[in-house]
C-alpha cells in the first residue's frame, strides 16, 4: 500500500491589464502554476498568499485585499505520490510581475487562447474551470 503526502498550500490568481493570468515555474520544475506556498506556523491561508505573492513576484497585497476562490485537493505538480490542498484566491485589480526568489520565470496565460501543456493540475483540473 502507497501512502500520499499532503502539503497545505496557499495559491493567488492575478491578472495583468490585458486580462492575462499569471503563471510561475520554480526552478529545478517544469511545470507552470500560480504564485503561492506553504504557509509559515501561525499564517492564515490569506497571509501565507500575500507573502508568497511579495517573495515569488514582488506584487505587494493585504491579506485582507485576496478573495476567496475556492478550496481544491489535487495532484502536486512537482513532488511524487504527493497531494496539495490549496486555498486559492484571487487579487483585485491589475499587477505586474517579476521573478524572484524560487521562480526561474513567469508566464502570462491568455485564458481565451489553448492552454499550454505544462500547467499544473490544481490549475487545469480546478482553478480555470471555476474562474470560466
Amino acid at each position: 500500500m502507497t501512502t500520499t503526502d499532503l502539503i497545505v498550500v496557499s495559491a493567488v490568481c492575478v491578472y495583468n491589464s490585458e486580462g492575462q493570468l499569471l503563471t510561475v515555474r520554480k526552478r529545478g520544475t517544469d511545470k507552470f502554476m500560480h504564485p503561492g506556498g506553504k504557509p509559515e506556523p501561525g499564517e492564515t491561508a490569506a497571509q501565507a498568499a500575500a507573502r508568497e505573492l511579495s517573495e515569488e513576484v514582488g506584487i505587494e497585497v493585504s491579506p485582507e485585499q485576496l478573495e476567496p476562490l475556492g478550496v481544491w485537493l489535487a495532484v502536486a505538480a512537482n513532488e511524487a505520490a504527493t497531494n496539495i490542498e490549496a486555498t486559492v484566491f484571487t487579487a483585485p485589480g491589475t499587477w505586474e510581475a517579476h521573478p524572484s526568489a524560487e521562480i526561474a520565470e513567469i508566464r502570462w496565460l491568455d485564458l481565451s487562447a489553448p492552454l499550454p501543456t505544462d500547467l499544473a493540475p490544481l490549475l487545469t483540473d480546478h482553478v480555470l474551470p471555476a474562474l470560466k
